[in-house]
């Protein structure tokens, strides 16, 4: 599919009429989509930082602060499948990363009981302790790149990604 710049959309100022063959669903369209090239692009610049800082600061990566992050919130820990939805992602995506944190003494595998094949996965206490100071450098950096974002305008994109994502719309799923 091929991918349409932002520049590539016609623009129109917001107050300015119509042209003769647009309809107001026509400009809707054209508006939500420049709304979504702007939201991709906010978002990868805001990713591109999280990603140099975390490197630069922590010697992480992204992928290993959202698994600990996800593994942070669950303390009986999870298995891999559930860490892998969590994270809306492979298993295979996933493996690799908690590999890693647990060689690094970040994370352990845990046995579940009454299941030989499975094990639960766990952030340890040096986990838990380089996650807090991750997460907090985190949201200090979160506060920087938005900061010119009021409470109320971060309330308000808060609400509308939030009617978003509860309509679901993934056509993997309703394939």
């Amino acid at each position: 599919m091929p991918v349409i710049a932002e520049n590539d959309v016609t623009q129109t100022k917001p107050d300015s009429p119509l042209p003769e063959t647009e309809t107001p669903r026509d400009a809707a369209s054209k508006e939500r989509l420049r709304m979504w090239l702007r939201m991709l692009k906010s978002t990868r610049r805001v990713e591109a930082a999280l990603r140099d800082r975390l490197r630069r600061e922590f010697g992480s990566t992204l992928p290993r602060f959202d698994v600990m992050a996800a593994l942070a919130r669950y303390d009986d820990g999870l298995k891999m499948s559930a860490l892998s939805g969590v994270l809306r992602v492979s298993n295979g995506n996933v493996t690799g990363i908690v590999d890693r944190l647990v060689e690094e003494g970040l994370v352990v595998r845990v046995q579940v009981p009454g299941d030989r094949r499975a094990s639960l996965v766990r952030l340890t206490r040096k986990g838990r302790e380089a996650f807090a100071r991750q997460a907090e450098a985190h949201e200090t950096w979160i506060s920087e790149l938005l900061g010119d974002v009021s409470l109320d305008e971060a309330r308000m994109f808060s609400d509308r990604f939030d009617a978003i994502i509860k309509t679901d719309t993934d056509p993997e799923q309703t394939a």
